[in-house]
């Protein structure tokens, strides 16, 4: 069977693809315009209140959280777009001719399935490429309060670690494995809850199974006295890996990214399930584009003229919406462990297919 004979003719398929893409992204523009103005009420004034900035830091802050918008809300256009496209197709009896002339129910939708394909290649590089470095640089802007922020050498910084009742504060860390290298170090000494000194040192290094710091200084709390340790050792049992994976944001991270933190943290014997399903959602995410048409199809089938065509289409955003809702409930459900990290992330997309599936048939003729 010739692949071609899948699809209406070209000139059909081009014209219903066209349609298709100039409606969803022209929603998506819509959408980006409207909510970027309101989200920009709520944080300008607190962009503003540092001093120095300007016009300069609105625009910055524009273009950070533009990428977000986008991703949030593609899926959302492209069920909208399928809606308009079906129903203006539907109105002018263009379906009606196409299965006339022979085209299954499947056949006409074969043009937007693959435009939401090619959408949704363009919305997963998007996301890696784009989303992930505009989250992470707005999450990093937003912690010094949209302040200057330091020369980002992909290093981590500030975190925070619990050896036993201490705690160590690092302000840099450079490096991965046995190689890692802190700097800024502040180690809270606690006995029995209670805090019993501070040592601060500029840089450390891993020795043995604990840490080594260098021109370290030590502030008891009881006599209020600053002592010259010199080099001294701390953290006896801290993991290197605890240091560098203490915070591992899904939304901040690649698609490769994440998987190699996933492969670090299950080798240190960490728990990783909320991790995967983040990681698996990095794809089927993207891939409800695919599946809109098929959901958005029952206001493609079903005579115009019947004055049900408003009806259909509010049930093809219907099972839309109702798939986004399952899709962040089981994405929930997987970062509380509930679900298997697989099915936190597939389930919904599978579930709504074989829903869209059986109502096409049901509403086809």
């Amino acid at each position: 069977m010739n692949l071609f004979n899948l699809f209406p003719s070209p000139a059909v398929a081009l014209y219903m693809a066209r349609m298709f893409l100039v409606r969803t992204f022209a929603i998506l523009m819509a959408l980006v315009l409207v909510l970027q103005a309101l989200d920009l009420l709520s944080e300008s004034g607190k962009i503003l209140a540092y001093a120095g900035n300007g016009d300069a830091q609105i625009w910055r802050y524009l273009s950070l959280r533009i990428p977000q918008i986008v991703s949030n809300f593609l899926p959302f256009s492209v069920l909208l777009g399928t809606i308009l496209t079906l129903s203006q197709l539907n109105q002018n009896s263009e379906v009606i001719a196409m299965k006339a002339s022979g085209l299954s129910a499947h056949q006409v939708l074969v043009p937007l399935i693959l435009s939401g394909f090619v959408v949704a290649v363009i919305s997963f590089a998007f996301n890696d490429r784009v989303v992930t470095r505009a989250t992470a640089t707005l999450a990093q802007w937003k912690k010094v309060d949209y302040g200057p922020l330091p020369i980002d050498r992909g290093d981590r910084a500030n975190v925070w670690v619990r050896d036993g009742d201490h705690l160590i504060a690092v302000d840099q860390i450079r490096g991965r494995g046995e190689q890692v290298q802190l700097f800024g170090i502040t180690a809270y000494q606690r006995k029995g809850g209670t805090l019993d000194s501070i040592i601060t040192s500029t840089q450390g290094w891993r020795h043995g199974n604990g840490w080594r710091i260098a021109n370290a200084k030590r502030f008891d709390v009881a006599s209020g006295t600053i002592f010259n340790e010199g080099t001294v050792q701390i953290a006896g049992g801290v993991r290197p890996d605890q240091f560098t994976l203490a915070h591992v944001d899904a939304d901040s991270m690649s698609f490769g990214g994440l998987k190699e933190a996933i492969d670090e943290l299950k080798t240190a014997g960490r728990p990783t399930k909320a991790l995967e399903g983040s990681l698996w959602h990095k794809l089927s995410g993207p891939l409800s584009s695919v599946l809109m048409p098929l959901l958005g199809a029952v206001a493609a089938f079903g005579l115009a003229r019947s004055g049900k065509l408003f009806v259909r289409a509010v049930m093809g955003m219907a099972l839309g919406f109702l798939y986004f809702v399952a899709d962040n409930f089981a994405l929930a459900m997987g970062n509380l462990g509930a679900y298997p990290p697989f099915l936190a992330a597939w389930a919904p997309f599978l579930l709504f297919l074989m829903i869209g599936e059986a109502v096409l048939l049901r509403t086809e003729e």
